[in-house]
């Protein structure tokens, strides 16, 4: 009887934490950390061997913490990043949104995409320190793309168009939908290069576009990209061409809601993460930050098990699911036409330009940058090159950009000899559709996440309900037998 409970207790622990983040850490496989509280541990058997187990979600809130914010453009590699933190110290990661519907807990690690408009700060100031995640620009765009249209527009079409007849006397073709989303991409390579300026100097408020310093006012119009026009953003329109703009701060940063300052305390790459000859020293990293302070510090499991913890997670594939477990994820995606990736090399020359300079050289953050962007540029000039020649040849699906999209439209234009009606309605323009369009997903998003974070909580109250059921019932057989 004894027996049965106690594997009951253990399948029940397990499937507690199956719908939710992965990891663990330490020295043994339980620990005690709190009053009445325990977390379970990835357990180090010596000689450099690990065994993986999930964390404990139920966090004491008297804990004290020392917390760390995981922010990076909006892709997978985030989740990358905080499952090694979760399974080096055996505590769990929440995400923004679930601090935004949920509330504020005690949570150590919190990721991210924040200012990006896919964000919120939803955690208050309960951060004390920032790692930023860069990731290929090329591999970040495309991934979001994956997630933002691929999944949700047809859907989200489908539930708008019949509200949004009325603005127009046809719903858009399919190809001013690839125009729109053309230039869609091109503003998503200066939000990726504004995302990263952001952290890096300390939550200074800039405009996405031109990157000049901008004012308060232009940077909450920035913040709402689906209720405002690009044309309607223009820097020269809200703030002015001549105006001297005194630089200033996103009060969340200036007000010190993060408490060692918004500035990354270190840049980390899961591209390099899931390189089999540079991995575990990525993983190596990830310790070392979270042991910047004690009050976390302390629970990060025996250096000599590092390696193992990396092998477990990276190439035993132990915790949730990441992009690069998807169908087709090692393909690269659709192609970039050679405007397309000229757009991304310009943004990284500015990038490595920028942080490769007198005022940001002598900085370790700075440098992880520039040799990262320095490698993504590299990859993406064989692409532009395999482009150029003809070897990588482009379909109408693909990202074409304003200019190779149009040209192939008039091409295509004049071989069919296409009437002037057909012409005329490709050449509308359908910007404030689509716009509409967005923030329609973005609002089904929002509903799904908070869904999503309430179901999850509620989830995790009752499987902690039984936890503790059949922990009872183990403690009575226990005392009779």
């Amino acid at each position: 009887m004894v027996l049965m409970l106690k594997d009951e207790m253990a399948s029940l622990h397990r499937f507690m934490y199956d719908t939710t983040s992965s990891s663990g850490s330490s020295s043994s496989s339980s620990t005690t950390i709190a009053a009445g509280g325990t977390r379970a541990l990835s357990i180090n058997l010596g000689n450099g061997n690990c065994e993986y187990t999930q964390p404990d979600y139920n966090l004491s809130p008297t804990l004290d913490l020392h917390k760390t914010l995981i922010v990076g453009y909006p892709s997978g590699d985030k989740r990358l990043i905080f499952q090694q933190m979760e399974a080096l110290t055996g505590f769990p990661a929440k995400d923004e949104w679930d601090f935004e519907y949920l509330g504020i807990t005690n949570h150590p690690f919190i990721k991210a995409n924040y200012p990006h408009h896919e964000g919120v700060w939803g955690w208050d100031n309960v951060a004390d320190q920032v790692v930023m995640v860069v990731r290929n620009v090329r591999k970040s765009i495309v991934e979001y793309h994956d997630i933002l249209w691929d999944i949700g527009y047809a859907k989200t079409w489908n539930e708008a168009s019949t509200a949004m007849d009325n603005l127009y006397s046809a719903t858009p073709p399919v190809g001013a939908f690839f125009a729109w989303r053309d230039l869609r991409v091109m503003d998503e390579i200066l939000w990726y290069g504004w995302f990263i300026d952001y952290w890096m100097e300390d939550g200074l408020l800039r405009d996405i576009f031109t990157h000049k310093i901008t004012t308060p006012h232009h940077w909450n119009m920035l913040m709402m990209p689906t209720v405002y026009t690009r044309d309607e953003l223009d820097y020269d329109l809200v703030v002015g061409a001549t105006t001297v703009v005194t630089p200033s701060y996103d009060p969340h940063c200036a007000n010190g809601d993060v408490s060692g300052g918004c500035e990354p305390a270190a840049v980390l790459s899961a591209e390099k993460l899931i390189d089999p000859t540079v991995g575990p020293a990525e993983t190596t990293k990830i310790a070392n930050i979270l042991k910047n302070d004690s009050r976390t510090g302390q629970y990060v499991i025996a250096s000599e098990t590092w390696n193992c913890i990396w092998e477990e997670m990276i190439q035993n594939h132990k915790g949730l699911k990441t992009m690069y477990d998807r169908p087709g994820s090692a393909q690269g995606g659709p192609n970039f036409s050679s405007e397309m990736l000229t757009a991304m090399i310009t943004e990284l020359n500015r990038l490595i330009t920028k942080y490769s300079g007198t005022a940001w050289n002598s900085k370790s953050t700075a440098n992880r940058v520039v040799s990262l962007l320095t490698e993504h540029r590299s990859l993406i000039q064989t692409e532009l090159e395999e482009v150029n020649s003809g070897r990588r040849v482009l379909t109408e699906r693909d990202f074409l950009g304003p200019k190779e999209r149009e040209a192939r439209r008039l091409a295509k234009l004049k071989k069919e000899k296409s009437d002037a009606e057909t012409e005329d309605e490709l050449e509308q323009d359908f910007t404030k559709y689509f716009l509409a369009i967005e923030k329609k997903m973005e609002e089904n998003r929002r509903a799904a996440m908070k869904q999503r974070a309430l179901k999850t909580a509620r989830a995790e109250r009752l499987k902690q309900r039984d936890v503790k059921i059949v922990g009872k019932m183990l403690r009575e057989v226990s005392k009779t037998s």
